[in-house]
């Protein structure tokens, strides 16, 4: 078998199985979704639509790793690159979620509608600067069904320059500006129970739900990217010598990170909702005996965590 890295054309097959597999996992959740916004008009508000822009961008990274054909040249510059500029734009576009949470949240701040051009200036401009740099002097080589990064240590500097250095600064990023929004909620339900409000304790214990939610959204990248920082390092170390269980962990994690990000900030109560309140409308009036209940007491969920943000209460 032919050996690259030190990993036989089986292993390298693998590695493509595990990473075709995510992806395609990605690609579903990321699709359902970017469909669940375009068809439930109840779901077109601004924080969903940042989780919409957020979907789409993974939706696309997602794609461009499914479709790239790495065996011609031309494909694979367009694999190589697209991928990087819509992975980019993905988590980007979760630092522009924690920027609302926070700016509404800790600031109080109602303005944040106004700054959605500048948001996509911030995310698409960015992604499109990195992607241009790390074109520079770059040379993409194939083997099979790879689209392999360049050799060479100044070229995987490159590399952790125009994406790992911005994915873990936007890591820490949203890491402090959650934690902020979680002491300040945290606070306010202190002050609720102090008080004695049944209406404050009440939106205590849905924000407390929130708090839940919102804690692990930087555990998504972390989690996504994490095998693959430390398989980058591992190679500018020591290139040419290849951890096969690493790179399967780094290709399966990374690729997942649509599937991760639809359930998490997707899949929220006002998705589930919408989707409850549309079957119940279909449910068979003969099922419905089955089910006292019915779906539309399902849907009976409190207010979205990402959804329900003050700013939607204004419009």
């Amino acid at each position: 078998m032919a050996m690259i890295g030190n990993l036989t054309a089986h292993q390298r097959w693998i590695m493509m199985a595990v990473k075709g597999g995510a992806s395609s996992l990605s690609f579903l959740g990321s699709s359902f979704i970017v469909l669940c916004y375009l068809l439930f008009k109840e779901l077109r508000k601004f924080s969903f639509k940042l989780v919409f822009y957020l979907a789409l961008s993974d939706m696309l990274c997602s794609f461009f790793s499914i479709v790239g054909d790495p065996s011609k040249g031309f494909f694979c510059y367009a694999q190589g690159y697209s991928t990087h500029f819509f992975c980019v734009a993905s988590f980007l576009w979760t630092t522009t979620i924690a920027f609302t949470l926070h700016r509404t949240v800790v600031k109080h701040k109602t303005d944040v509608e106004d700054l959605e051009a500048m948001f996509h200036l911030y995310v698409w401009g960015t992604s499109l600067f990195l992607t241009v740099i790390r074109s520079i002097g770059n040379d993409h080589r194939h083997l099979g069904g790879w689209c392999l990064t360049p050799t060479g240590r100044t070229r995987k500097a490159v590399q952790f320059i125009t994406f790992y250095a911005p994915l873990w600064g936007a890591i820490l990023y949203n890491g402090f500006t959650y934690y902020q929004v979680i002491r300040m909620l945290n606070n306010a339900t202190r002050m609720a129970v102090g008080m004695s409000d049944r209406a404050y304790q009440s939106d205590g214990r849905a924000d407390k739900k929130a708090m839940n939610r919102w804690g692990y959204y930087p555990l998504i990248l972390i989690g996504s990217w994490a095998f693959g920082t430390i398989n980058g390092i591992h190679d500018f170390i020591e290139p040419g010598h290849k951890i096969f269980w690493l790179s399967v962990l780094d290709v399966g994690t990374a690729a997942l990170m649509g599937l991760s990000n639809s359930i998490a900030y997707g899949l929220n109560s006002s998705v589930r909702r919408a989707i409850y309140e549309r079957l119940d409308q279909v449910w068979p009036e003969s099922l419905r005996r089955w089910f006292p209940g019915s779906l539309k007491s399902r849907g009976q969920f409190q207010e979205s965590e990402l959804v329900s943000l003050r700013i939607e209460d204004q419009h």
